[in-house]
């Protein structure tokens, strides 16, 4: 159950995706004054070196952040892309900062982060990564058990990113008992699930269930860079958000065509956006 490492897949096409979201959801929490919680259930390190061994092995991120960084055509990424160039001075691409690092460096004081991870591996670097961090609590345990005890925050505004391996099938349900957990405890926050395409029909699935649970305000954006094949890796990645921002499905159904196109590998770019469930 320990084998996933994201180093190996930092700043990726599905990076992208997740990162650019979670900026956008961020920065509409920060237009009130009022304090929310961010929560991360599947932490990661919090930083990675693209230089290290793990990305050098498969250089994932030149299809992704290597891309864009510098690029000023797509105009939409223009806050998320400021902020990786803060991990990265003298515009060279060496860093890539994972979900919790992002949150971190957008978190204002009145503001609380709570980042799970139990890779013991990327726990100890979350933890020497976060030392010091009076914002954000790292806690080395389950992040799917660890929200029964958070929710409701304190703030009554949150947003939780939930982006497990899917190294195991169960992951997929739990994804969705965690999805139910959040709505009954605290149905005004705002949930971002991250998945990866790698066979269709477990999507498929994924997206029935989730409809099923009658949770209102659902919106999905897939970006895919490669034809689906199964058995040949993720093809696609995507995200579910409950109760996003207004403003984003109109940001994604702009960005999602340009970056399909620029990061597509064969030829075969395509995206979704669409409405799970409305109001």
């Amino acid at each position: 159950m320990f084998s996933y490492r994201h180093a190996f897949h930092a700043g990726n096409f599905a990076d992208v995706l997740k990162h650019f979201v979670q900026v956008e959801i961020i920065s509409h929490l920060q237009k009130k004054d009022a304090p929310f919680d961010y929560i991360d259930t599947h932490a990661g390190a919090g930083m990675y070196r693209l230089q290290s061994d793990m990305a050098q092995k498969n250089q994932e991120y030149l299809n992704g952040i290597g891309k864009l960084q510098g690029n000023d055509a797509l105009s939409e990424l223009a806050p998320y892309l400021a902020l990786i160039d803060d991990f990265n001075p003298g515009g060279r691409l060496q860093n890539y900062p994972g979900s919790p690092m992002i949150a971190a460096q957008m978190l204002r004081p009145q503001d609380k982060g709570w980042l799970f991870e139990l890779h013991p591996r990327d726990a100890e670097h979350l933890s020497k990564n976060f030392a010091g961090n009076r914002n954000c609590r790292v806690r080395v345990e389950d992040g799917f058990k660890g929200l029964n005890g958070l929710l409701p925050t304190q703030s009554r505004r949150a947003l939780v990113l939930i982006d497990p391996p899917y190294e195991q099938k169960e992951d997929y349900q739990r994804v969705v008992a965690a999805l139910t957990l959040i709505h009954r405890k605290m149905a005004t926050a705002t949930v971002a699930i991250w998945y990866p395409v790698v066979e269709r029909k477990r999507i498929d699935s994924l997206e029935k269930q989730i409809a099923a649970t009658g949770i209102r305000k659902i919106e999905l954006f897939e970006l895919g860079i490669r034809a689906e094949s199964e058995g040949h890796g993720m093809t696609s990645s995507g995200m579910i958000v409950v109760n996003p921002p207004w403003t984003l499905k109109e940001k994604m159904q702009a960005l999602l065509p340009k970056l399909a196109q620029l990061l597509s590998e064969d030829g075969a770019a395509h995206f979704r956006c669409e409405t799970l469930a409305g109001e």
